[in-house]
């Protein structure tokens, strides 16, 4: 056996750690993408909030979702993942207050099971414009893309 590491157990526990660090500093690399878009397009928002679990960010911020006068319809949770998965249920536990979630993902490609499940739990799924090719092509499938999302919510700020 190799000296470096005494048996396969201790391989794979050195191999996961080093893959959990990469796959961290990958979402923290897309979340800081995602704000600094947030930011250009001039739309204020918290990150990692303390309200209802830990949403990855709130639009317009904390203040406004714990003030029951602002209005439901310009609170907005924004999941960052890099890839979706299962992770995306996550977000339906946070921010309560907010019942249509948003989720922001790099991933090239959900099958139509998962799109319409997501949409049935009201998560509107925002993808950049060069990967919809790679998603089901369907009337009943909808996709947000980044640019798309960002009118939108300023459109709903400003109203």
């Amino acid at each position: 056996m190799n000296r470096l590491f005494p048996d396969i157990d201790d391989f794979i526990k050195v191999a996961s750690s080093i893959m959990n660090r990469r796959k961290s500093r990958a979402g923290r690399s897309m979340e800081n993408h995602v704000e600094y878009l947030l930011t250009e397009a001039k739309i204020p928002f918290e990150v990692k909030p303390e309200i209802d679990g830990e949403p990855d960010i709130i639009i317009p911020g904390k203040d406004a979702y714990y003030d029951k006068k602002y209005p439901d319809d310009k609170l907005f949770m924004l999941g960052v993942k890099t890839t979706c998965k299962d992770r995306w249920r996550q977000i339906l536990n946070e921010a309560l207050r907010i019942k249509n979630k948003h989720l922001v993902t790099i991933q090239e490609g959900i099958s139509k099971k998962q799109l319409l499940e997501m949409q049935k739990a009201k998560v509107s799924l925002i993808v950049p414009k060069r990967l919809h090719s790679r998603y089901p092509k369907d009337p009943s499938v909808k996709l947000l893309d980044v640019e798309g999302f960002m009118k939108f919510v300023r459109r709903k700020l400003a109203s």
